[in-house]
């Protein structure tokens, strides 16, 4: 099986999607020991995260700062032809991480007790979004 694959993730809008047991599933798959898992989000308006999966609160709190910190309609976008979430979006995006990297031990990834991986969509926009991982070994 090659060690690069997509992952089509379903998202039902703006916020943080736990994408960890799919992630999960496909180091399983690979049956990669001990290694390295990258993940790439192919797309210009959402973003990867690794966050606490314990407390919802967490999430809500990130997205409430993140928009504060990036509100909608801000008169010095200029992009504006794809709606008033998208520049708003971009700019969130190049502020996160369009990637993350995971080191996987005893075939597992070394994930922290309370930390999950989201897809953090920032447009209000339902889809489908693709994750690229790379296992290495």
């Amino acid at each position: 099986m090659s060690p690069v694959m997509s992952l089509e993730c379903r998202v039902s809008g703006k916020g943080l999607h736990e994408i960890t047991a799919s992630v999960s599933a496909a180091v399983a798959r690979l049956g990669i020991a001990e290694g390295l898992c990258t993940l790439y989000i192919a797309h210009t308006s959402a973003s990867l995260l690794i966050q606490e999966n314990a407390d919802p609160s967490v999430q809500r709190d990130l997205e409430r700062w993140l928009d504060r910190l990036v509100p909608e309609g801000d008169a010095l976008y200029t992009h504006t032809s794809e709606g008033p979430d998208d520049m708003p979006a971009h700019i969130k995006a190049a502020l996160t991480a369009t990637s993350q990297a995971i080191p996987i031990v005893g075939g597992r990834l070394a994930l922290g007790t309370w930390q999950g991986i989201y897809l953090w969509e920032h447009r209000r926009h339902r889809g489908t979004r693709r994750v690229v991982l790379h296992v290495g070994g």
